[in-house]
């Protein structure tokens, strides 16, 4: 086969996510750097009968971004295209952990950040990543307009002027309707959160939870297996130009990267060869953790530095049901008797309109369960989903789960409307893969 003259493609090589749950080696990889070279890799691989697919980051633990036709890398489409007001046009490829040093010299930020900032912008609103706050929807939802190719080959803009019919897909597309060139996110003046990190009975915390997801900006809690325990997150939202008060280097480097990572890493490790290990050390954990308060732009307490290797589900369930789901979690820990070293995490979010959104029509509260990614996650995953599926979860894109299409039809009001419009956008299927025949069928 000949490349298309404009698009750089040279030969494959194995490509593996962050968190070792996927590979695949595809034919060919292509990094675009403009729009036209996008279209090019796009016909090349549609006329060769081949498959493309988008490559960010690599953060999802599905096979969403897998192929073994064309790799795209959108790497080197990134950066600040377009700043109108408050809307700021980005490329498809620009890193979460860019977004500071690109919109604080702006005034702005976004509105709300997931505790990871490896992904691409394109990469997070394709799979639905999200933060916390019941008054704050995903990332997607501050979506305004994309440009993508379409399987033609066409470049489209998608806005409120142009094609706005399609937004609601377009917004959290799964890969499945075109390669993003670019996205139009509504971001917010630059603010500072006021963050509080105290251990509590996690009873206590259940029991509360819809009182203090209500009443606080941004709350999120994790609960440790083998403890009564639960770490809380509280972020209040402040003004710019009020005092700042972060956490000394000393205090930063110590919590985060000394403990959460190097520490925790061995912890982990040894609960791997050890499984007996991981209840005490759990309980040595909570009382090592949290118990901070400080004050900072938001990005900097949004996220958090993850280097430990680990593979996921979350689910997305009605608000009122997280606290029955998660004891129903700690009940089967204990019943099976198993060894689990990762806590639960549990955040919310704000309903929004979009099709496939996990929180589409429904204010929302997220489940996550983790594994080290040196242990098998199927039976505790396969366990934790049939609770979730009882409470009519959705699960997250990017995060391994079981569903397929049959099942998520019925979860999802917008679902049939979507595959109205992949059909439209990509008839031939030219951007699917194994993981979008299981979620979205044939």
């Amino acid at each position: 086969m000949s490349a298309p003259a404009r698009a750089t493609i040279r030969p494959g090589a194995e490509w593996r996510n962050w968190g070792r749950s996927q590979r695949t080696r595809p034919e060919f990889v292509s990094r675009p750097t403009s729009a036209d070279e996008v279209a090019a890799t796009v016909n090349f691989a549609r006329d060769h009968g081949l498959t493309v697919k988008a490559l960010g980051a690599g953060h999802s633990f599905t096979s969403i971004a897998a192929t073994e036709g064309v790799h795209l890398d959108v790497g080197a489409l990134d950066g600040v295209l377009a700043v109108n007001g408050t809307l700021v046009t980005l490329g498809a490829g620009t890193n979460l952990y860019q977004l500071p040093a690109l919109l604080e010299p702006l005034g702005l930020a976004l509105t709300n950040m997931g505790d990871i900032d490896r992904q691409t912008i394109a990469g997070a609103i394709s799979t639905g990543t999200h933060g916390t706050g019941t008054r704050f929807g995903g990332i997607a939802s501050q979506v305004r307009g994309v440009t993508l190719v379409t399987a033609a080959g066409d470049v489209l803009r998608v806005d409120a002027d142009e094609n706005p019919e399609l937004l609601p897909a377009a917004a959290l597309g799964l890969g499945a309707l075109g390669i993003l060139i670019d996205v139009t996110i509504e971001c917010v003046p630059t603010f500072l959160l006021h963050a509080v990190e105290r251990p509590e009975p996690a009873e206590t915390v259940l029991h509360e939870w819809l009182q203090r997801s209500a009443e606080t900006d941004h709350f999120e809690f994790y609960v440790w297996p083998h403890t009564t325990t639960a770490l809380t997150k509280s972020n209040t939202r402040l003004p710019g130009d009020a005092p700042q008060h972060p956490l000394t280097k000393f205090s930063s480097w110590f919590d985060d990267e000394f403990m959460a990572n190097g520490v925790y890493r061995a912890i982990v490790a040894a609960g791997k060869a050890a499984p007996a290990v991981i209840p005490p050390i759990n309980r040595l954990a909570v009382k090592l953790s949290g118990n901070r308060d400080f004050t900072d732009v938001s990005s900097r307490v949004f996220v958090t530095d993850r280097t430990v290797r680990f593979r996921e589900m979350e689910y997305a369930i009605p608000i009122e049901a997280v606290p029955d789901a998660v004891r129903a979690i700690q009940k089967l820990i204990t019943d099976r008797r198993w060894k689990v070293s990762f806590p639960i995490e549990v955040r919310s979010a704000a309903a929004d309109s979009l099709l496939l959104s996990t929180a589409s029509g429904r204010a929302t509260g997220y489940v996550a369960v983790h594994r080290y990614w040196r242990e098998d996650p199927t039976e505790y995953f396969r366990e934790v989903e049939a609770i979730m599926v009882a409470h009519d979860g959705r699960p997250h894109w990017g995060k391994l789960h079981n569903r397929h299409a049959d099942s998520l039809a019925a979860t999802y009001p917008g679902f049939n409307e979507f595959l109205a419009i992949r059909d439209r956008l990509d008839p031939g299927r030219v951007f699917a893969n194994d993981y979008l025949r299981q979620v979205l069928g044939q």
